[in-house]
């Protein structure tokens, strides 16, 4: 395994960009799909077929997925986290919009900081860093502030405080993984327990609200589906566990601020919403952001 990095370099800020693009695109996926695939069924699906790819995948690449290393209490936390994190952010489409859902879901930088430092102290951000998660944050609610006054609290609250739940979820999912012997296990591994566990618990968990299981689907649906399985919860998560175990936490989770930002671009190009004065200034702060919390710590003089 390679040492760490303290800061982020081009071949993971490229990594990052490319994650948080289709991540973006894929908010407004799953809710244009909703309307035919149940919320937490349609998540099911997604991990389902995520476990078995990655299962695959770590056979060919020799990766040993079942050997006793004592991570598997971590590693069972870390999934039940992760699972509770996509079965809020399904549910919570049901009720808000797809951009609205973006911006308080990630928050999750937030409890990386917060939390993650106690634990870590390598992790503890610098005052130009803390003002450069605050830019970043400023942007992501600039750029939506008309749908927050259009909107309201009203509709819309419910899936207002279950994108907030999934936030913190994936938050604590990071701690977890960061403050514990996971952080030592292959990429490949550390994932295999978030989809593995999520494979298992969203099933039961769209039986118990009483979800339809329906198998007839669209080939939106069916190509939706297979994105969101294949690209979203393979690759670009495995990508995602590999830069966790090779660059700080902190300084990738301030890149996710780019997320609601695409989401509302593939708003724009897929339902003909405007981009906005709004978004130019929001992208500026955000890029002013990125530069803030990547800027390494003043060198102290004893």
């Amino acid at each position: 395994m390679s040492a760490r990095r303290e800061h982020l370099d081009g071949r993971a800020i490229a990594i990052l960009l490319v994650c948080c693009l289709f991540w973006g695109v894929q908010q407004v996926m799953v809710k244009a799909t909703l309307p035919e695939l149940a919320p937490v069924f349609q998540a099911a699906l997604r991990f389902v077929g995520a476990t078995a790819l990655l299962w695959l995948w770590c056979r060919w690449r020799g990766v040993p997925l079942f050997q006793r290393d004592g991570t598997l209490g971590a590693g069972l936390l870390a999934g039940a986290l992760f699972a509770g994190e996509f079965a809020a952010m399904y549910l919570g489409l049901q009720y808000t919009t797809a951009s609205r859902l973006t911006v308080f879901l990630y928050t999750s930088p937030f409890w990386v900081a917060l939390v993650l430092p106690w634990l870590v102290p390598a992790e503890r951000l610098h005052r130009l860093q803390w003002l450069g998660l605050a830019c970043a944050f400023a942007a992501v609610l600039f750029a939506l502030r008309e749908g927050f006054a259009q909107g309201g609290a009203g509709p819309t609250w419910r899936g207002d405080l279950l994108a907030l739940a999934a936030g913190a979820l994936w938050g604590l999912t990071t701690v977890s993984i960061r403050a514990t012997r996971l952080v030592r296990v292959a990429p490949e591994k550390m994932l295999f327990y978030q989809v593995a566990v999520s494979a298992v618990v969203l099933p039961l968990l769209s039986l118990a609200l009483g979800e339809p299981w329906r198998w007839r689907w669209s080939a939106f649906a069916a190509s939706s589906l297979a994105l969101q399985t294949v690209v979203g919860a393979f690759a670009s998560y495995l990508a995602w566990m590999w830069l966790l175990a090779h660059y700080p936490a902190t300084r990738m989770s301030a890149f996710s601020f780019l997320t609601p930002i695409f989401a509302l671009m593939a708003g724009a190009l897929w339902l003909g919403e405007p981009i906005t004065v709004s978004l130019v200034v929001a992208l500026a702060l955000v890029a002013l952001g990125m530069l803030l919390v990547n800027r390494r710590a003043p060198a102290r003089s004893d």
